[in-house]
């Protein structure tokens, strides 16, 4: 395992060899719209160097692997949540708001969502993001705990709503005669409420019971 500190604590580019052509911006820019068009396996040190016109070894006077530049891309996308919106008076509502730019990031950067377990991915958009969420969740009466768990579900349910939505269609019931379950039929046929009411319904029930 590697003794260097985290990438946020690090200088832009290293001081020996000659001088780069590009910043670590640009690189992290270039990760950011390969991830985007073809997913995150699209993404190596070889192929953002040769979005940029370079070779792969110059990436390695800004970063020391692969690891580094996957978390400058989930700092960087989480950066475009900014500007945090206003704190109204209802802690819940606001809270739905930042749920619904949440669910809206995830949907634009899909594989966001791969990157979110990764222990060293936390970085300051990160932690200025999760910071914005309890000074929302500030004049709520209960414990930190209930507050980072009520963060943590809020999470868990724009992953969720995200990864159904790029699931492929379930099978359709083919060959069979479906006259004979009419609850199916009436199920099928009821669209039900939209999509956003649900999200929104979901997480008000989860966090209202967290935060009472």
């Amino acid at each position: 395992m590697s003794d260097a500190p985290p990438i946020w604590f690090r200088p832009e580019r290293g001081s020996r060899g000659p001088q780069p052509g590009h910043s670590r911006d640009e690189i992290v820019a270039a990760a950011v719209a390969l991830a985007d068009a073809d997913g995150l396996a699209a993404v190596s040190m070889r192929a953002v160097a040769g979005a940029l016109g370079t070779g792969a070894g110059s990436l390695y006077r800004y970063l020391s692997s692969r690891d580094d530049l996957l978390d400058l891309m989930t700092d960087r996308v989480i950066g475009e949540l900014r500007p945090f919106p206003a704190i109204g008076p209802d802690p819940m509502t606001a809270l739905l708001g930042l749920a619904g730019r949440q669910l809206d990031l995830y949907r634009q950067h899909p594989w966001l969502i791969d990157l979110l377990t990764r222990p060293s991915g936390l970085g300051p958009e990160g932690l200025a993001w999760f910071d914005h969420c309890l000074h929302v969740l500030e004049p709520v009466r209960c414990g930190s705990a209930a507050k980072f768990e009520a963060l943590a579900m809020m999470t868990g349910v724009v992953t969720l709503f995200v990864r159904q939505e790029r699931a492929a269609p379930p099978p359709a019931f083919t060959g069979f005669d479906l006259t004979a379950y009419p609850h199916l039929i009436a199920a099928f046929g009821d669209p039900g409420a939209p999509r956003e009411d649900l999200f929104e319904r979901t997480l008000r029930g989860l966090l209202g019971a967290l935060l009472s």
